[in-house]
């Protein structure tokens, strides 16, 4: 099973996309700062950090260095709302999938579909 490590600091917002995401058949470990996520993404057990950027103590780009240093087989991609921030993601994580809010369930899980190659799945939401 694809594992999924999902950074974001707003309560429900991470709980609507660790549903949508364990819906569509993927183990999801959710966490509220990037500071938190640290000691997951060294674990080197997941396949995709999903990261909103603008989070406190660490944002998601430092949280996606770092997960390209100590466990560089994870795939990345961020969530933001903030334009701003999204050109600075892409400066600094060129290989990260972006996705900005607003968005829909169905097109986030879609997104993640195609990263691993199940984009012909259809999931019920």
């Amino acid at each position: 099973m694809i594992r999924i490590l999902l950074a974001e600091d707003d309560d429900v917002m991470r709980e609507y996309l660790a549903r949508a995401l364990t819906s569509a058949g993927y183990h999801v470990t959710a966490v509220d700062r990037g500071t938190e996520a640290v000691p997951y993404v060294e674990s080197g057990t997941f396949d995709l950090l999903l990261s909103d950027i603008v989070m406190p103590e660490m944002d998601g780009i430092e949280l996606a260095q770092h997960a390209a240093k100590v466990a560089p087989q994870t795939q990345v991609m961020f969530i933001t709302g903030f334009a701003a921030v999204s050109l600075r993601a892409e400066e600094n994580v060129p290989q990260a999938k972006l996705l900005s809010k607003p968005f829909h369930l169905k097109d986030l899980v879609r997104e993640v579909d195609s990263l691993f190659g199940r984009a012909d799945q259809s999931h019920q939401q």
